[in-house]
């Protein structure tokens, strides 16, 4: 399979309008990411543009949908002709939506690469703790951080913590280089998932990693890293690599 990354501009005010008449929120308080994964789902079908990321300038109107995928530009588009309807068409201008091919060839053994990656470092507890504000049960989703934080000892800086999730995630596909990568932005936001509002992480890393198995990068650009991956989290960015120390 040739992987495609695909470029679709945004109307940023559209999306709300969208999502409001489909109850999916309301400005000011829409997951964003999960109006766009009920988007891209109607317009191409559930999971064809998956993992993506929507790119937007502070205070801009417009924005930059970014997705792999393994139909190319033209393909979406022919989909996108007999499915889409006028809203969606004013969200996504189709006719600027464009592509190119990422082939598993392109990869290489020892391969560097930089990378702009959004995620949500979270992580099942394997056993219940208890916490100042509360109580987590065994099975809750909780930041990575928290069990370093409430555990015994001097707690490790978060970005440590969050670069230890993140290499674990990336396997034999790659590995990060510690003195190249560093966490660019960190905030907790609240995401819809369902009825529910889940609060969590939400951290955007930009680094270098080594491709160490070719194969199994490419299958991870394809899976993406983390939990979330279908509302706008765990898409690898590729960039140019930066620079050692």
């Amino acid at each position: 399979m040739t992987l495609h990354l695909v470029e679709i501009p945004l109307v940023l005010k559209r999306l709300h309008i969208w999502a409001a008449e489909r109850a999916l929120g309301r400005r000011g308080a829409l997951d964003e990411g999960l109006a766009l994964h009920h988007l891209l789902g109607e317009v191409f079908g559930p999971a064809v543009l998956q993992p993506f990321r929507l790119l937007v300038a502070l205070r801009a109107e417009h924005g930059k949908l970014y997705a792999y995928a393994a139909t190319d530009a033209e393909g979406l588009r022919a989909t996108a002709s007999v499915t889409a309807g006028p809203g969606e068409a004013e969200v996504l201008p189709l006719d600027r939506l464009r592509s190119i091919p990422r082939p598993e060839a392109t990869w290489q053994d020892g391969q560097r690469l930089g990378f702009d990656l959004r995620v949500r470092p979270v992580v099942r507890l394997l056993r219940g703790i208890e916490g100042p504000d509360g109580s987590f049960a065994k099975g809750a989703e909780v930041d990575c951080f928290l069990p370093q934080a409430l555990g015994p000892g001097e707690p490790r800086p978060r970005e440590a913590v969050y670069l230890d999730w993140l290499d674990d995630r990336l396997g034999d596909a790659a590995s990060i280089e510690r003195d190249a990568t560093r966490l660019a932005s960190f905030r907790r936001s609240r995401v819809q998932r369902g009825k529910r509002r889940i609060e969590g992480p939400d951290a955007v890393f930009h680094g270098t990693l080594t491709v160490r198995d070719p194969a199994a990068f490419a299958q991870l650009l394809v899976r993406g890293v983390g939990r979330h991956r279908a509302y706008g989290y765990g898409m690898l960015l590729l960039r140019p690599p930066q620079r050692r120390g």
